[in-house]
C-alpha cells in the first residue's frame, strides 16, 4: 500500500477554477472520504488521483513518485465506480479476473485470486452468473472483487453505494469498513453521505466549491467543527443555529437571542470570547441530541428557553421535534412518550457544555 500526497493541487476548466490550490496528505493505510455537497469538486480531486483528469497546477504523489503524467493503468490502483461498469456479456468471474488476464497472469494465480476475493465478498455462488441477473448489492461486490484481485497500492471509491436503497446502502457499508480492516488498504472515498462519511473514515476531508474546509477525524469534525458549514453538513438532523447576541458584564458572560428573546448566562469559560465579541451578532449552535425538555433543577451549566412546538416526527425509537424559539427553529431528539402537538408551549433545556458559537459573517468557529 502507498501514501497519497497533494500539494498545492489545482484543477481549471476553461477559466473556472474548481480545485483552489489544494494540499493534503493521505497515510499508507488510511481510510479518508472524500464529503461534500455536489459540486464541490470532490469526484474531481479523485479523478485527478486516479488519472482520468489532468491537474492543471500543484503535484499528486502515489507511493513517494509524483504520478502527474503517469497514465492511469500504471497508478497501480484500482476504482469502483456508483454504477458498477460491469461488462454485461461476461460472467461474474470472468468480471472480476478480467484485469488479471490483461496482465497476461498465469491461470492458476487468477484462479486463486478470484476465489479468494469471492469468498471475502460471500460472492463464490454467482461466479457462473451474469451481472443482469444479480441484484444491486450483488453486482457492486462484483464491482468491489474486480479491484481486491488486482491487489492495488491504492483504491478509490467513487460514490459506490449511491445507486442502492437504504437497507443495502447499510449492509454495504459494513462490509466495506470490514474489508479495510482485513486489507489494510490505502483507500480514498468520495460521498455526498455524511453518514458514510462518519462511519467509513479514519479521517474526513470537508469540501466545499473546490476548497477544503477542514480536514480531520469523525470526532474532529462532528465535536469540534471548524466552521458553520462544517457543522451544518454532519450530522443527521444536523446541528441547530440559532440568531444570538453575546454580551459581558461584571466578570459574567450571557447571551441573547434573537432580538433580546430569551437570555441565559454562559459557563465561565467562555467569559472572554464574550468579552471580546461583546454587542457582536453571533450564532448559537446546539446539536438536536443536546436539547431536552426542561426538567426542575437542570444546573448551572443548563439553559432554559421557551419554544412553541411546529412538527413532531415519530421514528419509534425516538421523536424528533421541531421548535420555534426567539432564535428561529431547532430541532430536539426526544424520548417517545415525549409527543406533544402543534404549536403546544414547551420549555427547553439546552446543554451549554456540548453548546458552540460562531461568528455570523464568516461562519468561522468562536473558541472558548
Amino acid at each position: 500500500m502507498a501514501a497519497v500526497d497533494l500539494r498545492h493541487v489545482v484543477k481549471t476548466f476553461g477559466t473556472t477554477r474548481i480545485i483552489h490550490g489544494l494540499d493534503l496528505a493521505v497515510a499508507n493505510g488510511e481510510f479518508v472520504v472524500f464529503v461534500g455537497p455536489s459540486g464541490c469538486g470532490k469526484s474531481t480531486l479523485l479523478r485527478m488521483i486516479a488519472g482520468l483528469e489532468t491537474v492543471s497546477e500543484g503535484e499528486i504523489s502515489i507511493g513517494g513518485r509524483v504520478v502527474n503524467d503517469v497514465p492511469p493503468r500504471a497508478r497501480d490502483i484500482a476504482m469502483v465506480f456508483q454504477d458498477y461498469a460491469l461488462y454485461p456479456h461476461k460472467s461474474v468471474y470472468d468480471n472480476i479476473c478480467f484485469g488479471l488476464r490483461l496482465r497476461k497472469m498465469p491461470a492458476a494465480q487468477i484462479e486463486a485470486r478470484v476465489r479468494e476475493a469471492a469468498d471475502v465478498l460471500q460472492i463464490g455462488h454467482l461466479l457462473e452468473r451474469f451481472p443482469r441477473e444479480l441484484s444491486g448489492g450483488q453486482r457492486q461486490r462484483v464491482a468491489m472483487g474486480r479491484a481486491i484481485v488486482r491487489q492495488p497500492q491504492l483504491f478509490l471509491f467513487d460514490e459506490p453505494l449511491s445507486n442502492l436503497d437504504a437497507l443495502l446502502r447499510n449492509e454495504m457499508r459494513t462490509e466495506i469498513k470490514k474489508l479495510h480492516r482485513r486489507l489494510e488498504a490505502t483507500s480514498v472515498y468520495v460521498t455526498h453521505d455524511q453518514v458514510e462519511a462518519m462511519t467509513l473514515a479514519d479521517k474526513i476531508v470537508v469540501l466545499r466549491a473546490g476548497h477544503l474546509m477542514q480536514l480531520g477525524t469523525p470526532d474532529d469534525i462532528y465535536h469540534r467543527p471548524a466552521s458553520r458549514f462544517v457543522a451544518g453538513f454532519t450530522g443527521s438532523p444536523p446541528m441547530n443555529f440559532l440568531r444570538a447576541t453575546v454580551a459581558a458584564s461584571n466578570g459574567e458572560a450571557t447571551l441573547a437571542l434573537g432580538d433580546g428573546g430569551d437570555g441565559f448566562a454562559l459557563p465561565a469559560r467562555w467569559r472572554a470570547v464574550a468579552a471580546a465579541h461583546a454587542g457582536r451578532d453571533v450564532e448559537f449552535g446546539i446539536r438536536p441530541e443536546h436539547v431536552g425538555a426542561a426538567v426542575t433543577g437542570a444546573g448551572p451549566r443548563m439553559a432554559t428557553i421557551g419554544s412553541r412546538v411546529v412538527v413532531t416526527e415519530p421514528l419509534g425509537a425516538e421523536n424528533l421535534i421541531t421548535l420555534a424559539t426567539a432564535g428561529g427553529e431547532l430541532t430536539g431528539r426526544f424520548p417517545p412518550d415525549i409527543a406533544p402537538h402543534p404549536d403546544d408551549r414547551m420549555p427547553l433545556r439546552l446543554d451549554l457544555d456540548r453548546m458552540h458559537l460562531f461568528d455570523r459573517q464568516s461562519g468561522d468557529a468562536i473558541r472558548p
